[in-house]
């Protein structure tokens, strides 16, 4: 077994335009002095970074990642969930998300999916540069309009959805092995891989690759009313990446799973912040140090009743009470009585 990395946390819900929130170099030092040990470096944001550069340049990577560890700090993983969510967009939300990409892109979707594609490019490559071993990403969606079959299917259309998904993705997925990086996909609603089937579906149209694994993160699977601790007895092999989020599910007798159209605050399912929900993070963590989890556990903040330097606070202390020094050792060594296959064949009465 192996101790889990962190606490880190994920910068993208905390860059803003006010001190400290405004640079690398302040954000960091804000993070240390709470306690963080990593961040997640959001790619979109040039403010952390400039993807292109640490993809084409060593050089800016290796003053990249000495910035960060003059604080105290490890670059966890870089992020493009933002990019990945345009490798596969229905037209439905074309208008939406052309807002995450460059401005020369809208209204052309053939173009925004290159851009992406790109952008992934860039962020194996930089990874690599970091000495970074796992990337957080998005997968996008073709038949997220689709989930509920109202109206009924045609034949095939899933089937369709995740061909083309395939298609788009393994050439990523095979330059991502070329760079020795893991696509760790956020499981979420709005994403064609949003539970256990659906990613196993994605994994049976990329031919099993090896470096399509999983980002856990158990708040979407609470609000899916998801055995979140069962998936990872079946995942485990392929979780490289860890978003430590609560969430609370109070369905009444006026709305469920979707919410009724309510803002979060509203919602019977709604994201809170570390502590203030319903995920059970002692089994989380114990499960995942059995699995001999590797990967660094990753505040991501998301609450819609406490504000996020509050939420941060709270959350490395959180995250590095749950992790587990793990044992060296069995409990009851103290009782051992040697080892020798005779010794063993004559308790059993062998000869």
């Amino acid at each position: 077994m192996q101790t889990i990395k962190g606490p880190g946390i994920f910068l993208a819900q905390f860059m803003g335009n006010e001190a400290p929130f405004n640079s690398l170099s302040t954000i960091c030092e804000w993070a240390a002095s709470l306690g963080y040990k990593g961040i997640q470096i959001p790619t979109w944001d040039s403010r952390c970074i400039n993807l292109k550069l640490a993809a084409e340049s060593k050089t800016y990577a290796d003053e990249l990642k000495g910035l960060v560890n003059s604080f105290g700090l490890a670059i966890t993983e870089l992020s493009t969930h933002l990019q990945g969510q345009l490798m596969a967009v229905h037209p439905a939300y074309d208008a939406l998300f052309d807002s995450f990409a460059p401005k020369e892109v809208h209204g052309n979707a053939t173009a925004r999916t290159a851009w992406a594609a790109q952008q992934l490019r860039y962020a194996a490559k930089a990874s690599q540069n970091l000495g970074l071993n796992a990337h957080a990403t998005f997968s996008g969606a073709l038949a997220w309009p689709m989930m509920y079959p109202w109206p009924q299917r045609p034949t095939g259309l899933i089937e369709t959805a995740f061909t083309e998904m395939a298609n788009r993705w393994l050439p990523i997925l095979r330059y991502f092995d070329e760079c020795d990086v893991d696509v760790c996909y956020e499981i979420h609603p709005g994403e064609d891989l949003h539970d256990g089937v659906s990613f196993e579906m994605f994994l049976d149209a990329v031919e099993q690759h090896r470096r399509a694994c999983l980002l856990y993160d158990p708040s979407h699977l609470l609000l899916q009313c998801l055995d979140y601790l069962t998936y990872i007895d079946y995942y485990h092999e392929r979780i490289k990446a860890f978003h430590v989020k609560d969430a609370e599910f109070n369905p009444t007798g006026k709305q469920g799973v979707y919410g009724g159209f309510q803002s979060w605050v509203n919602r019977a399912g709604r994201f809170r912040s570390l502590g203030d929900g319903q995920v059970d993070f002692k089994s989380i963590f114990s499960k995942l140090a059995t699995y001999d989890y590797k990967g660094w556990a990753v505040l991501e903040w998301e609450c819609c009743i406490k504000s996020a330097e509050q939420g941060a606070k709270e959350g490395a202390p959180f995250i590095q009470q749950h992790i587990i020094p793990v044992t060296q050792k069995a409990f009851d060594d103290f009782a051992g009585t040697g080892a020798s296959e005779d010794f063993n064949r004559a308790i059993l009465g062998l000869k």
